[in-house]
């Protein structure tokens, strides 16, 4: 009899020490991913400071800044849906910075049906947080210049498209604001971190394949008393 069961015993131990290491990774990446929240927060929180041209995705995304200077006119519409606004165009703008330099400026979301309204061209003061987007992916379809639609945000080819700086800031506050527009501020409430909810996961996985462990060697027990 012990020869029998010893196949589903070891089965069972390999299977439940799989799924607990897999459980133990997760709360590993929680604990990694909680670290890197915890920072972005902290940038969040921090009060602005002037914009800086030589400043790098690695060190300073997620900082807040803030800039003085004039939207030229010229935007680039990104369709959106799901955001605090609803559906729309996210309004990316070259802006003219005061000292010279021109950006990227993430203004908001547009509403659909207020596509052909003029914007807003004025000395402004923004107060904003960079950012590197990472909406592009290999699916996402190219921009219709034509229509002006683009389908992600994308620092490099929009800043070539202008022939601004490749910074984009992403608004917080603006005055005056453009009326048409509703800003989207950074927060991290979109930033995926579903690492418990996975661990949970593996180790009910572990639970319930221990327990069918358990039920074949009961029934194999029984059989071989039978």
């Amino acid at each position: 009899m012990l020869r029998k069961i010893i196949f589903p015993i070891l089965l069972g131990v390999v299977g439940c020490a799989i799924l607990i290491a897999l459980g133990i990774w997760q709360l590993q990446r929680l604990d990694w991913k909680e670290g890197i929240l915890d920072n972005i927060n902290a940038r969040l929180a921090a009060d602005p400071t002037p914009l800086q041209v030589d400043v790098s995705e690695e060190t300073h995304e997620y900082s807040r800044v803030m800039l003085g200077g004039a939207p030229t006119g010229r935007e680039l519409h990104v369709l959106v849906s799901g955001t605090a606004a609803g559906t729309g165009y996210q309004v990316i703008s070259e802006f003219a910075v005061t000292d010279g330099l021109t950006v990227l400026l993430d203004q908001g979301l547009l509403p659909l049906d207020k596509k052909a309204e003029a914007p807003l061209i004025a000395p402004m003061k923004v107060v904003g947080t960079l950012l590197w987007p990472d909406d592009q992916n290999d699916s996402t379809p190219d921009p219709d210049l034509a229509e002006n639609i683009w389908f992600a945000r994308n620092v490099p080819a929009m800043s070539d498209h202008f022939g601004t700086q490749p910074l984009m800031v992403v608004v917080s506050e603006a005055t005056p604001a453009d009326p048409r527009l509703t800003p989207l501020p950074i927060n991290t409430a979109n930033i995926p971190n579903d690492h418990l909810e996975y661990a949970i996961t593996w180790f009910l996985l572990a639970l319930v394949w221990a327990a069918m462990t358990c039920f074949l060697v009961v029934r194999v027990t029984r059989q071989k008393d039978a």
